[in-house]
């Protein structure tokens, strides 16, 4: 992967005034990166085998701020990873000072728009593992995407109810933390789904 690819991808799926600053994270210290169609139990990940260069991948469908923000919380897993190997914990001490500091020179007005800016703010305070973790922050990035703003939510239904997403039927099963265990219907496989995941048409059960 060289300059002018990442640059092309990253100009495609970030805001315009971030793009620079993301090139210039991956110039710093290099990493494959690659888009991944829409997965139910994660957003963006971070991998590095023996032998294997690093390799960040997030979802192509995301909305541009989100898309940034998850670029940068996966390059904090990459430095953290260089720094302390295996030594650090996936989301601990080391990974939010490293998302803090890499999060600070983007959270401007000229490339976030307020409500959304106070909210990363003040999430960045003490970021958590998955901003899905943060509800108020959730839905702050909901109301910038006309479809998602009205959606159906996984938390609006019950238990046990069935829902489609991305094409597949699913039950709904028991609250995680902050996700929810659910069961894809034809497979039987078992998901771990964030609890504010807009879904598709929804089957109720009875309460």
């Amino acid at each position: 992967m060289d300059f002018k690819k990442i640059e092309g991808i990253l100009s495609q799926h970030v805001p315009a005034n971030a793009v620079l600053y993301c090139v210039t994270l991956w110039q710093e210290l290099p990493f494959d990166f690659k888009l991944r169609k829409t997965r139910l139990s994660k957003v963006g990940d971070f991998t590095c085998r023996t032998g294997s260069r690093p390799q960040i991948t997030i979802n192509r469908d995301l909305h541009p701020y989100l898309f940034l923000m998850t670029y940068v919380h996966e390059v904090a897993h990459h430095r953290v990873h260089q720094g302390y190997g295996f030594r650090a914990e996936a989301h601990g001490d080391e990974w939010k000072a490293t998302f803090q500091t890499l999060m600070n020179p983007i959270l401007i007005d000229e490339i976030f728009p307020e409500p959304l800016l106070s909210g990363l703010r003040k999430h960045m305070a003490s970021p958590k593992a998955s901003s899905f973790s943060d509800a108020e922050l959730t839905q702050l990035f909901r109301s910038l995407n006309d479809r998602e703003a009205s959606a159906i939510l996984l938390s609006h239904i019950p238990e046990g109810s069935i829902f489609s997403l991305h094409g597949k039927w699913f039950k709904k099963g028991k609250l995680r933390r902050t996700r929810v265990l659910c069961h894809e219907v034809k497979t039987r496989r078992q998901y771990l789904v964030p609890v504010d995941m807009p879904i598709g048409q929804a089957q109720l059960a009875l309460l």
